[in-house]
């Protein structure tokens, strides 16, 4: 009788052992079924610094630390005290330049009119010289046969020159009014050009007074106010701190045998230490391709084993959205994540999901 107890409580422990192996192989000895692994983590999320584009005094800030703010909101404003009166300046030399090309324009008119009047001369001209020729080829043929005095050919003569002289003087008036032309022509280019200048100044102008006034690149909180009303900052200078809300996720480490595991996109669980009672569903975005606090030299197998990668799970922005009063940096938790497709959550990881 003896001997037969002894035979069934070995039988007993025998099973038992087997029962705890197996039980320990499908946990994977942290309490977790085979496929799935789990690291310590913390909230975190993409911070955007509210900064300004030229150096000037900050007028006003609109929000405070802890404020929920939306894309487009107005934030800050600058003194553009300084911007107004520059912009004032260029409009009064847009002016001035409107009126220097009406003004070029009415030059080009001018010679055009001087160079209607030379060609007007030059006409004239060839007709007194035309007429000087034909009286003198009458007085060299009269002076033959003593019809005319020689006095009389000599003043035809002299007035055939005269009439070629003031043909060449009249053309070369008309070649400078042509220059003259192509100079008030060019008047008008560079007065138009300032003309554009003078806008594109403007527009400039414009441009630094509306980039004064700061709003939200995104929908976020504000997490601190780095200057205050009254400051002088530097160009870039920083006025306030968003968390952008949109982009939230746990960062976390896995050892290299589950981190060369994790697949772009598997779903992670995440249980944060101040509400436990909830599950958040995330997705892996990111897989360090370096090693975390790792020895400067691995050389062993079994050193290899202890390299700890960086994941990062981020949460769905639609879920954000929905409880984005709720949604907070910085806390500490757990990310479980699915190494396997086919792996099964356990009840713990499948029950008070949020969505």
């Amino acid at each position: 009788m003896k001997a037969s107890r002894n035979w069934v409580l070995v039988v007993i422990g025998a099973l038992l052992i087997a029962g705890a192996y197996y039980g320990w192989r499908y946990y994977a000895g942290d309490g977790l079924p085979a496929g799935i692994a789990s690291g310590n983590g913390r909230i975190e999320a993409t911070e955007i610094d509210v900064s300004t584009k030229a150096a000037g005094r900050i007028k006003e800030i609109l929000v405070n630390e802890g404020d929920f703010v939306t894309a487009g909101q107005i934030l800050a404003r600058m003194d553009t005290a300084q911007l107004q009166a520059q912009r004032r300046q260029a409009e009064a030399q847009l002016k001035r330049a409107l009126i220097g090309v009406d003004t070029a324009k009415s030059l080009v008119e001018q010679r055009e009119a001087e160079h209607t009047a030379a060609a007007a001369v030059i006409t004239q001209r060839e007709a007194e010289l035309d007429a000087a020729e034909k009286r003198l080829a009458r007085s060299s043929q009269l002076v033959l046969t003593n019809s005319v005095s020689q006095q009389t050919l000599d003043d035809d003569r002299a007035s055939e020159q005269s009439a070629k002289a003031a043909v060449a003087a009249a053309k070369a008036q008309l070649a400078a009014a042509e220059a003259a032309i192509g100079s008030a022509r060019a008047t008008v280019v560079d007065a138009e050009a300032a003309v554009d200048a003078a806008r594109a100044a403007i527009e400039s102008i414009e441009a630094d007074i509306d980039d004064s006034t700061l709003t939200s690149p995104r929908d976020g909180r504000v997490q601190y106010r780095v200057a205050q009303p009254g400051e002088v900052l530097s160009a870039g200078g920083r006025v306030l701190n968003l968390v952008d809300l949109e982009d939230v996720y746990m960062t976390f480490f896995l050892p290299t045998a589950q981190a060369g595991r994790v697949a772009i996109g598997a779903e992670v669980r995440l249980v944060l230490d101040a509400a436990p009672q909830y599950v958040i569903p995330a997705k892996v975005s990111f897989v360090a391709d370096v090693a975390q606090f790792t020895p400067k030299t691995v050389e062993t197998e079994e050193e290899r084993q202890k390299l700890m990668f960086r994941v990062k799970a981020k949460i769905p922005q639609e879920l954000l959205r929905k409880y984005i009063q709720y949604v907070k940096t910085g806390l500490p938790g757990m990310a479980y994540v699915r190494l396997d497709a086919g792996a099964a959550w356990p009840a713990s990881l499948t029950g008070n999901l949020v969505q």
